[in-house]
Parts: C-alpha cells; structure tokens; sequence
C-alpha cells in the first residue's frame, strides 16, 4: 500500500481515458490488493499442515512466514520511486507476472530450502504491485471526493485480506493440500494481468524523484541481518558468536541508512520526519499495533490446531469473528475520531486490544469457545481502530508537502510491523517453548523448539511426549499473549501523553478539536 513519495505530476502522455473505466481501474487494484493482504496471513493455518510435509525447523518455519512481509516492506520504497521513473503501469503489470509465477513455486515447492526463495520473490511481485497503485489512483480519479472514497476502498481492500487470510487457508488445506493456498493465486492473477493490460492506463511522473541504491542495499542489509540475529538467539537458545556478528553488521548499516538519509537532498525514506514527536509515536503505535496483531493471529491459529486439535477449517472459522471486529473496527473508527479526537480514539484502540489479551489469557478454554468470543471480538475491534487511525494520525502530523513521504513510511510500517511481531514474538515463544519443555533424553531433536519437531522425530510419538509439548507450546502461548499485550498497553499509555494534536496547528485542525 504505497503512495507516490514525490510532488505528483500527471504525464501529459498518459493515456487516461476519460476515467469511464476508472472504477473498473480500482477493481483490479483492490483485487490485488487483496491477494496481497491475504498471503500476508493465510500461511497462518496451513502452517501445520505445511510443517509436518516440510519438516522445517523452527527458524526455517519462521522464516517462511515472514519473509514475505519482511521483503515488501524493504522494498516498497524502491518500487514507488522505480515506478514514477519508469512507469506505473508496466510495474504493476510487471508485479502481477512476479506474483503469479512466485505463486506457483511456493505450491510446488518440496522443501523449506525451495519455499523460502519463493516467498522472497513473491514479496518483490507484491512490492511492486503496491508501490504504484495508489498513484494510479490519483491519474483515474481526478474528482477529491471520489478520489478519497476509492483510497479508502484501496486501503480496506488489503486490511480485509489480511484478515479473512487464515478464513481462507483453513478452507483451502481442508479440502486440497498447504500448496493450494498459493495454487489458487495463479489463474486469479492471470485473469487479473489480462484486465490491467485493457483498463490501466500509464502514467510516470515527468520528474522523478532521483533513485538512491546505496539507500537501498543499506536498509536490506540491515533488516535482514538483525532479524537473522533475533531468530538465530531463539533457535539456539543462547547469544553465540553468529547472532552477534549479525546484529552488529545489521547496526552498522541501519546507521549508515541513517546518516545517509539525513545527508542526501532526496533521501529515500524522508526520516526528518521522526522529528515530530506525534509522527514518531503514530508510526510507532502503528508497529506495535500491526505487528501484535498479525502476530497472535498466527499463534492463535496454530494453538487452535495444536494444543486444541481443532481441524484447518475450525480452526480458521474460529478466527472469523477477530476478522469482523476488525473489518468493524476499521469501519467505525473515523466515527470514533469525529466524537472524541484522533488521539483518545487510538488510546482507546490500543487498550481495547491489549486488554482483550489478558482477558484471553484468562479465560482461554479451548473446549469452550464461547467464552473466548468476547476477548477475540475486543483484540480485532481495537487493532481495527488503529489500522485507520493510526494511518491517518501518521498523515495528519506530516505537512501537506510532505505527504509523499509520510505516505511512504505510514505504508512500510504495516508491512515492517507484520514481519517483526512474527520474528520477535516467535522468537520469544520458540524461547518459552523450549524453557518449559520437558522430555527424556533423545525425545526430541534438540535444538528445534516446536511441537512438529516432537511429531516428526518418531512415527508413532508417545503419548506423554506429545502431552508434554502440548503444555508446553500452551504456556509459551500464553506468555507471548502476554508480552503483546504489554506492548499495546505501554503504546496506548504513549499515545495518551504524547499524541497531541494542537489546535493552533493548522496541518492538523481537523482533528485538534477533540484530540485533547
């Protein structure tokens, strides 16, 4: 979900037809979208299913999971810019071809080593699909208010993908394979790159904003080697000489990212931006929120599955009711906002969902699902709130000039924050998991800390090994739930302080007026 970083410009070339196809435009952009959103999550439930044909390790695991998010957020960015020089159209067109056949690898992939690769490239395919649509949007719709209704269609297009994903992985790997989550993008995708082809028109901006690889390389290098550093702690289980040769070359570049953002005219990520201490908690509040999130979705899944035994399809319809409180969260919020401000709407957001955490914990009964309903229903209405609020929070601390690149940074949180809630908090339950295990010697393979690991190690594993796991996969769930909950108790009180939005500021008087 990525705007334009630059001062936007319409091609006098550009074939705009008259925008009678314009909505037929933003069909085919929510759709994809869409796609985008749901392989952000659906993996979620099949990730069972997926390990015991795979047979990855933990890290590996982990690894398949996010390094989808993980790439799209390193390289929204780049495409935007690449996009805007090159041209819009042929790089979303361009995305759907990458998506499509990274799709049919990921299907037929017969190991971690192969799935890995294709969920990296099928990141690069999403990238460039997100990194222009929304300036397509602004070529198509020329009228504001029609303009403003089909970005907020865009944005919630990706947002109800993401949710309904382990709704639609718990379908797919009920009644086919883990391979048909990924199969069913193909022809999805072909139908939809044949009609791009015929309704997209293209457009560039006939000065673009100078592309900066150093940025680029620097800013990969960094993610990639801190993440490789976290998960590489709670595989092992200890800080070795690996995960510090990693963090400290993943540090060293982030500060040359950094440095170098505040040094060149055209930065790629316009971090001045963080000088602005609303903007800074809101892009915060927005990780946490996102990260927390799509994080105990993916837990919750596989807790459904593991510890509860429930089936893909129970398992995912069991997550709906998160996906509606969120779809309705999301719906409300701008409501919420109107009555009581911009900055008690996200505190109260926040706190919904972290309480709704806890009350989880407490009540957590997997033989009796109405009495978790409620807490699901608390967890998805408040992350809800903060997937549009926090955005517009984000937008409303930035000047208008600097809308562009505000854009930027709001749309790679999203994205940053998936992939790090599933690396930090699955590094931290991989850590829990493994404290609390206990088994006699030569069980398990040691060094794996998850319960496939246990019924993968033997055909036909022993019933007290497989109770013990099973505990022991419970409580790290349960101090993960935790540890999140923490976040976004301590992201609420952060937001209550220090998100003010002054009415004497006329970059945010339309929400000062009941911020404080």
């Amino acid at each position: 979900m990525t705007a334009d970083r630059t001062r936007h410009v319409v091609d006098p070339t550009a074939d705009s037809p008259r925008n009678s196809r314009r909505w037929a435009v933003l069909a085919v952009l929510c759709f994809s979208l869409f796609l985008a959103g749901v392989d952000l999550t659906v993996l979620h439930i099949a990730a069972p299913s997926l390990a015991a044909d795979l047979r990855p390790s933990n890290t590996s695991l982990l690894w398949i999971l996010d390094a989808y998010s993980l790439t799209v957020a390193a390289l929204l960015v780049t495409f935007g810019t690449l996009s805007d020089k090159l041209g819009r159209k042929k790089i979303v067109l361009t995305g759907f071809i990458v998506f499509g056949v990274a799709s049919l690898a990921c299907a037929l992939s017969t190991s971690a080593a192969q799935l890995i690769p294709a969920r990296i490239i099928l990141g690069i395919g999403t990238a460039m699909i997100m990194a222009s649509t929304v300036s397509i949007i602004r070529v198509v719709f020329t009228d504001g208010k029609e303009r403003t209704f089909a970005i907020g269609l865009w944005t919630a297009a990706h947002s109800l993908g993401a949710s309904l994903g382990p709704v639609v992985g718990g379908f797919l790997v009920e009644h086919f394979w883990w391979g048909s989550v990924f199969l069913v993008n193909v022809p999805i995708v072909l139908i939809v790159t044949v009609v791009g082809i015929v309704v997209i028109p293209e457009s560039k901006n006939p000065v673009p904003r100078t592309w900066d690889a150093l940025s680029a390389i620097a800013s990969i290098i960094a993610l990639g080697f801190i993440v490789y550093s976290i998960k590489s702690v709670g595989s092992e289980l200890k800080i070795d000489t690996v995960s510090v040769v990693f963090a400290v070359v993943g540090i060293l570049f982030l500060v040359l990212f950094v440095r170098r953002q505040l040094r060149i005219p055209e930065p790629l990520l316009d971090l001045r931006l963080f000088s602005d201490r609303r903007f800074s908690v809101a892009t915060f509040c927005v990780l946490i929120c996102f990260g927390s999130y799509t994080a105990m979705l993916y837990f919750l899944a596989q807790w459904f599955q593991y510890v509860g035994n429930y089936s893909s399809l129970r398992a995912g319809l069991a997550l709906t009711p998160l996906a509606l409180a969120n779809a309705a969260g999301a719906a409300l919020a701008s409501r919420a906002s109107s009555r009581v401000g911009l900055r008690w709407s996200i505190t109260a957001g926040l706190s919904t969902a972290g309480i709704g955490l806890i009350l989880l914990d407490l009540v957590a009964d997997l033989d009796a699902y109405p009495t978790m309903l409620p807490t699901l229903l608390m967890v998805g209405a408040g992350a809800g709130i903060i997937m549009t609020l926090g955005a517009d929070a984000i937008m409303t601390a930035a000047s208008p000039d600097r809308a562009g690149e505000a854009a930027a940074i709001q749309e790679t949180s999203f994205e940053l924050g998936a992939g790090l809630g599933i690396a930090v908090l699955g590094t931290a339950l991989a850590i829990a998991y493994r404290l609390s295990l206990t088994l006699p010697e030569g069980t398990a393979p040691q060094g794996d800390s998850d319960p496939t690991a246990i019924l993968a190690s033997t055909d036909s594993p022993a019933p007290d090994v497989v109770k013990s796991a099973m505990q022991a996969y419970d409580g790290a769930i349960h101090t993960v739930s935790y540890i999140a909950a923490a976040a976004l108790l301590v992201s609420a009180a952060l937001a209550c302080l220090l998100l003010r939005f002054d009415s004497d500021d006329p970059d945010s008087a339309s929400v000062a007026d009941g911020s404080d």
